[in-house]
This record gives structure tokens, sequence and C-alpha cells, in this order.
């Protein structure tokens, strides 16, 4: 089946060019020019991913991110819609603060198409490649450290039978630590284990991620015990646990 994107973008001759490339790459693709019309066309019909503008005419773009998360929580089919940001070039707080509030990746403009497209790659791949099989591709089963689980099958994951809201990137990551209990991984280890390939030598952005984890599955975000920060190497996920 046919992968859906949509692209809320206000640069419609941008989103033109954007979505004959993507097409002629073997997507589905559609346009909306503004917030509140990408809004309903995502719930007109649910898309794989969406490629987010955070400069629109009618409202913020991390609004829209919000937004999008937010349906995503009563809605099994929207939770796995995948947010794809474009940013201003050296506007670092709009990518920290979108990725806090949950979108799985960004891009910078201007970018080169093809580099869009191995970042969509990278995002939709990452799911399938940890629903499919684990470093050693047998079955999974549930992880269970103290009070929290990770369903791999079900990508959900809980702490003390209460849900931990992650987005699927931060699903992928903590999995990949888990799976690796006791090991330190580097960043750029973890980066390549996830997206499968480097996108980019060094990525601070990562650390966001954790930061975010942290404050969904531990007790003290400020004071952890499950995933653990070597310093000037990287991280490190405890095996003991609560």
């Amino acid at each position: 089946m046919t992968q859906q994107l949509l692209m809320i973008e206000d640069d419609t001759r941008l989103a033109a060019m954007v979505g004959e490339y993507l097409r002629q790459s073997g997507y589905g693709f559609t346009h909306a020019a503004d917030g509140a019309s990408g809004l309903a066309a995502l719930e007109a019909a649910t898309p794989d991913l969406v490629i987010l503008d955070l400069m629109l005419p009618d409202m913020d773009g991390l609004e829209v991110c919000r937004r999008i998360k937010s349906l995503g929580g009563n809605n099994s089919e929207m939770a796995s819609v995948a947010v794809l940001m474009l940013t201003a070039k050296g506007d670092p707080m709009d990518r920290i603060v979108g990725l806090e509030i949950g979108a799985d990746d960004y891009l910078p403009k201007p970018f080169e198409p093809r580099e869009l497209l191995a970042r969509i790659r990278a995002v939709l791949r990452r799911g399938a490649e940890v629903g499919a099989a684990g470093p050693s591709g047998g079955a999974h089963k549930a992880m269970r450290f103290g009070s929290l689980e990770i369903d791999r099958d079900a990508r959900t994951v809980t702490v003390s039978g209460h849900p931990a809201e992650l987005t699927s990137y931060q699903f992928d990551l903590l999995v990949t630590l888990a799976e690796r209990a006791g090991r330190v991984l580097s960043r750029d280890q973890i980066m390549e284990a996830v997206r499968g390939r480097e996108l980019e030598a060094f990525d601070r952005s990562i650390d966001v991620h954790m930061g975010r984890i942290r404050s969904a599955i531990e007790l003290d975000a400020k004071d952890p015990k499950r995933i653990l920060t070597v310093r000037g190497v990287g991280y490190v996920f405890a095996k003991q646990q609560d």
C-alpha cells in the first residue's frame, strides 16, 4: 500500500515541487496551505507522515504539532502519525521546542529534496524495523524493568500500569537502549541503530529526545535511575531498576 504524506506549507511553489518529487518517489501526497486546512485534511484521511512548516499564516506550526499529538491521544490510528518539521535555518529553539512536544525529526530550510526524502524514509522505517525484529531477530515480547514495561509489538510503554506518552522516534530510542541494557552507547551508535544510517555527523537533538523520554518514564527526570548519562560518551539503560 502506498504510504501517504501530508505537507502543511504556505509556500505553494515549494509544496508543488516537493509534491512532484515525492510522488515520483512512490508516495501519495496531499498539500494544505495553512494550519486549519491541514488539521482538517489530517482528520479526513490519516496520513503516515506530516511534513509541517513552522511558519504558517493562520497559526504557529508548533501549535499545529501540539494538536496533531493531541488527536493521537484519542485515536490509535492518529497516534502513529509521524511529524517532520521544516524549520528556519539557524533557529535551534524552534527545533528544541518542536521535538519536546512530539515531532519525530526536523529539517532546516532551505533543503535539498533528496535529504527530505532520506529523512522521510528514515522516520517511516523506524516503526517497521523495530516492530519486525530486534537485534537477535527473535520474536518480540514485552520487556519489564521494575514498574516499567515496554511492549514492542503494541508499541506501548507503561509505568506502574499508566501509559507513558512517547513519539514513534522516542519509543524506538527507548527500545534501542532497553534491548542493550547495561551497555554504554554513544549518540552516533544510538542514531545509527534507530535511523538505520547516520544522516548527520552530530545531532544534539537526541539529547532533547532523551530528556522527553526521561520525563515520561522516570520518577524524577532530574535524577534519572533508568536512562543514565555517561559524560563524554553517551547513554546507558540501567539493568537494575525499581
